[in-house]
């Protein structure tokens, strides 16, 4: 969609994300998705009944109780490559920090409809949500691992507070239910080896269907006060940063949780 880093920066600014189609080749993908695979699996099997019944994402990908000491190596390395981190570096350029990793798949409740939202929305109160799109900066970067129906996002809306109706809807108000469709929506179809890098506090939903599952990194800039939301074991063990090409991302992170 859009290809120099100009561009992609005002576009951010602007409308709060970007797409970077064929960003990944397809041998990056199925690294990935080999290693995102074997998690999925042996989470599934653990949380079959919420799995079942509620469940339309996980979460801490990149700690220890799924994967194996080099899966997490390798992991780490490809999320902190040289494209995921000049994208990281264009967008928050002083000392980004690793939040968490999420993996998004299909549910499997049909009745589970997908919903709009901010992440915001889950931690804070409608006053302190005002205040957090404005002060705050976290940061998705989604990776497709098949071709799936995408995102829908509100441009703008990561500077902005809610109209009438994204409000109604998204706090289900006056008879509104989440699952609606938004008259300024935008659908962003994926495929996989697409990068889209979004904000985490703007208005947004999954789309559910096709083979769903999207690997999603959260990054947040260390001026805010989001140290709490990350999980340790979700951090590289000190023996695995010399084995990580580019592990500031993480180190950032570490520093910021030995601080506290």
């Amino acid at each position: 969609m859009l290809d120099n880093h100009d561009q992609l920066n005002s576009h951010y600014d602007d409308q709060g994300y970007f797409v970077i189609r064929d960003y990944f080749k397809a041998s990056e993908i199925s690294s990935l998705r080999k290693i995102i695979l074997k998690f999925h699996e042996s989470w599934k099997k653990d949380n079959a009944v919420f799995y079942r019944e509620v469940a339309f994402n996980s979460s801490l990908i990149t700690g220890s109780e799924y994967l194996e000491y080099d899966d997490r190596v390798k992991l780490f390395n490809l999320l902190s490559s040289k494209k995921i981190m000049s994208i990281v570096d264009l967008v928050i350029p002083n000392n980004p920090a690793f939040m968490n990793t999420q993996l998004f798949f299909n549910p499997v409740n049909k009745a589970l409809k997908d919903f709009w939202h901010r992440d915001c929305q889950y931690d804070h109160d409608i006053e302190s949500q005002k205040r957090v799109i404005k002060e705050t900066q976290v940061l998705h970067l989604r990776i497709p691992l098949f071709d799936e129906h995408g995102m829908e996002l509100v441009p703008g809306t990561h500077k902005r507070w809610d109209n009438e109706e994204e409000y109604n809807v998204r706090q289900e108000e006056k008879g509104r239910v989440s699952s609606e469709s938004l008259s300024n929506g935008k659908k962003i179809r994926l495929a996989a080896g697409d990068l889209l890098v979004f904000s985490a506090d703007m208005i947004h939903r999954g789309l559910y269907g096709m083979e769903r599952l999207a690997l999603d990194m959260l990054v947040f800039d260390s001026a805010a006060d989001y140290i709490d939301y990350v999980d340790d074991d979700c951090l590289p063990d000190i023996s695995m940063l010399d084995k990580i090409d580019d592990p500031r991302l993480f180190i950032n992170t570490i520093k910021l949780k030995s601080s506290v």
